[in-house]
């Protein structure tokens, strides 16, 4: 473990650290972002992605679990005036949080598996989106999420939270726009399967059970044109009530769950 360092005044890493949470730009150019919480902490450590620091509130006892993530670490213990790790945390009973180095960009996942599934979501605009996405993905089988395009950051401390730790256990690809996407799909065989409100097919009604690449549109004007024409079937949900679409992260929930009930039938 290194040395600990203490934190009492609102100094250049605090400030550093606290701009983590609002910026992107130095998010990315610094390489880490702020991670609390005992599941997401957990799962960082248990997926051996680099624990940089381990901010905790100065001379108050920590529980066995904060202990024992300090220990399993070689990250830097940073004792911090628990007002300041308060703020850093939006919440008062914040017992750790970690500084968590972000990856090197993960490659498309290969198509030796038969019932391979990746989602692929297209311009999202909201962070908290995208972390309940990847939860529903981590949860129902899928091997990646792809964000293409202009889109919210996947390491936004509200896509972190809301993907419960999972954005630590599945591969999060981005790119740039659809064309290396769909280069890998039709050399591996893998059918991109958009969903639309559209569409022609109920998702209920489509195989899902081959290699499957599933597509969800940006939250506010769905698939772009150029990924609604290149997609080889459009899905839709049938939906009742007076409800005219559902939620993005809600949509992609419906098709992973339908993706993985007919598997589970083969």
């Amino acid at each position: 473990m290194s040395r600990s360092v203490r934190v009492s005044t609102r100094n250049a890493s605090f400030q550093q650290w606290q701009a983590l949470l609002t910026n992107r730009t130095k998010r990315h150019r610094a390489g880490e972002f702020l991670v609390h919480g005992v599941r997401p902490i957990s799962l960082a450590v248990d997926h051996g992605w680099e624990i940089r620091d381990l901010i905790y509130p100065d001379r108050q006892s920590l529980s066995t679990w904060a202990r024992s993530i300090l220990s399993r670490t070689g990250a830097r213990p940073v004792a911090m005036s628990p007002e300041l790790v308060a703020e850093l945390a939006g919440k008062e009973d914040a017992e750790l949080i970690a500084v968590v180095g972000l990856p090197e960009p993960p490659p498309l996942p290969t198509t030796a598996d038969p019932h391979l599934l990746v989602v692929i979501f297209d311009r999202p605009t909201t962070p908290g989106n995208i972390g309940t996405l990847i939860r529903s993905a981590d949860a129902f089988g899928a091997a990646a999420v792809v964000i293409t395009g202009h889109a919210a950051d996947p390491y936004d401390p509200k896509s972190v939270r809301a993907s419960t730790g999972s954005i630590f256990a599945l591969p999060v690809i981005q790119a740039e726009g659809p064309d290396e996407v769909l280069d890998w799909a039709s050399s591996s065989g893998v059918q991109i399967v958009g969903t639309d409100e559209h569409g022609a097919v109920d998702v209920a009604d489509h195989d899902l059970t081959g290699p499957t690449a599933l597509l969800i549109g940006n939250e506010t004007t769905g698939l772009s044109t150029a990924w609604k024409s290149s997609a080889d079937v459009l899905v839709r949900i049938p939906i009742t009530g007076a409800a005219s679409s559902l939620n993005a992260a809600t949509a992609a929930t419906v098709v992973l769950y339908e993706a993985n009930r007919q598997r589970s039938l083969h």
